[in-house]
């Protein structure tokens, strides 16, 4: 951190302005006035001569900063703190101006570091003050990331836990804004990490608001941030009394989207899903699943794809419900909101190893397909149900166009069409192997199993190795270095166990080769 001035010299009586300028290592980040879940801002005390004036600090627009299962509001990289001093009118040409300024900050990646500094400024007086051509483009971008009086009329209220903020102005529409998102100026007013599902029309922008636990306050104040079609941010100070929830002047009831074309997108999104690379792996299952049917009976073949569909769907009914029960309850929560919980993803990761652990052969479990833990690694119709349960599992990470729009609709819904639009994602998500259900014959043409299913399933086994990776890395940012360590040494546990399986299983074997040998 430094202390900059934009003029290389001041003039009597005239402003001028000066700013606490962080240039922070990639990762790293500071706060914004409200700080969002943790942190604190950077606090700035001066000292200035006799009769000269400073303003507060002007704050840019932050940004949100995920951290685990939290998020804060704050700057990364480089950003510049501006405010305006003016020195007395009876300075004299000659004389020399001196700011002195205490700093304190916090600066946090996976720690926190409290930091401080002391700084002098001391500037000549001249008739006219003379711009610094280095600091001059700095306060230019800082002045063009500040928010600015937003020119819509704003109305915002709540009812329970979820609430809305509705801009409208004729400037507004879907072009003009692609994202959206509300930063209130007080701290937990709203929940910070809850999703605020955007909907825009022709003159109008709803930004759905999660309930925080702090009192609500008289004034709903606060910077809302948007991004148009162009990617240009810009960024516009809003304030509303609270009220009744406000709604879009052409919408459906409160959301948004009509029923008929949620659960329309929620198809298209769930079918765009299996597309996802979060869900690739599970594709070993499904493939070796699938190649295993070819030539079964038709009535086998509509039982295993009915089987999966039925796992996929109520899958996707347990997750509608869980998000159901949490709005109920008070809280906030979206899409893959139970990989924030260390412990899910730490599970999850552990069983992309040991299914991987399974392909590769170290040991078996069942039959040859679908090997995802104890249950979807078992044949029959029950395998195939858990299978589709654990393709929902890994898909929940992602989202897939279309998916967006449809669970901001479904959070604003009664709880039945809540659940409607997740169904509907379900039989999306399930289409490719619940048409097998409808049209069974077409299994036959599907390759004849041999040889080539062992290499297949060897080969698919290294997609849930990284898999199981990428969820270490995900541990490693809710968790840190400690977290981190568990994980590894809970995966070299789980590998030293399906050694050990394998290798007895492989006793057995040879035992029963034996036995026939001397028989």
């Amino acid at each position: 951190m430094t202390l900059a001035a934009e003029t290389a010299s001041v003039a009597p009586g005239q402003p001028f302005r000066i700013g606490l300028r962080q240039r922070l290592a990639p990762g790293w980040h500071t706060y914004w006035t409200n700080p969002g879940d943790a942190g604190t801002p950077p606090e700035l005390a001066l000292t200035l001569p006799d009769g000269a004036t400073a303003s507060e600090i002007q704050w840019p627009a932050p940004h949100r900063i995920p951290f685990g299962p939290l998020v804060n509001y704050g700057y990364e990289g480089s950003t510049l703190l501006p405010l305006t001093v003016t020195p007395p009118a009876g300075l004299q040409p000659g004389q020399s101006f001196t700011i002195q300024a205490q700093g304190n900050w916090l600066i946090c990646e996976q720690v926190c570091i409290p930091e401080e500094g002391s700084f002098t400024l001391s500037l000549p007086v001249e008739a006219a003050a003379r711009p610094d051509p280095a600091m001059a483009p700095l306060f230019q971008q800082a002045e063009a990331e500040l928010p600015r009086p937003a020119p819509w009329q704003a109305a915002a209220g709540f009812q329970g836990q979820q609430g809305a903020l509705l801009l409208s102005g004729e400037d507004i529409s879907p072009q003009s804004v692609k994202e959206a998102f509300f930063f209130p100026a007080e701290w937990g007013v709203l929940d910070h990490a809850g999703a605020q599902p955007v909907q825009v029309e022709a003159g109008a922008l709803r930004i759905g608001l999660p309930r925080g636990a702090a009192e609500l306050p008289a004034q709903l104040a606060g910077v809302v941030a948007i991004t148009d079609g162009a990617g240009v941010r810009s960024a516009y100070t809003v304030s509303a009394t609270p009220g009744p929830v406000p709604a879009l002047p052409g919408a459906a009831g409160t959301s948004g989207l009509p029923l008929g074309q949620a659960l329309l997108w929620a198809a298209l999104g769930g079918l765009i899903l299996n597309l996802m690379p979060c869900v690739f792996p599970i594709l070993a299952m499904k493939a070796l699943a699938i190649a295993r049917l070819s030539g079964a009976a038709r009535a086998e073949v509509r039982g295993h794809a009915a089987s999966y569909t039925a796992g996929v769907v109520l899958s996707f009914l347990l997750l509608g419900g869980g998000l159901l029960a949490l709005r109920l309850a008070g809280q906030s929560a979206g899409w893959g909101f139970q990989f924030t919980s260390p412990i899910f993803v730490a599970l999850t990761g552990w069983l992309m190893l040991a299914v991987g652990l399974n392909l590769s052969g170290v040991f078996h479990l069942g039959g040859p397909v679908g090997a995802g833990g104890g249950l979807a690694g078992r044949g029959g119709h029950l395998g195939s149900f858990a299978t589709g349960g654990l393709a929902v599992l890994v898909a929940t990470p992602c989202t897939a166009p279309f998916m967006a729009a449809a669970i901001g609709a479904a959070m604003a819904l009664p709880p039945t069409g809540t659940l409607a639009v997740f169904v509907a994602m379900g039989l999306g998500m399930a289409a490719p192997y619940a048409l097998l259900a409808l049209f069974p014959g077409l299994a036959n043409r599907l390759p004849r199993p041999g040889l080539w299913m062992e290499r297949l399933k060897q080969g698919l086994a290294f997609p849930m190795y990284g898999a199981a990776l990428w969820l270490l890395w995900v541990l490693a940012q809710l968790t840190g270095p400690e977290g981190l360590a568990a994980a590894l040494a809970g995966g070299l546990a789980i590998g030293f166990g399906a050694w050990a399986l394998g290798s007895a299983q492989g006793a057995r074997g040879r035992g029963r080769l034996l036995g026939r040998g001397g028989a």
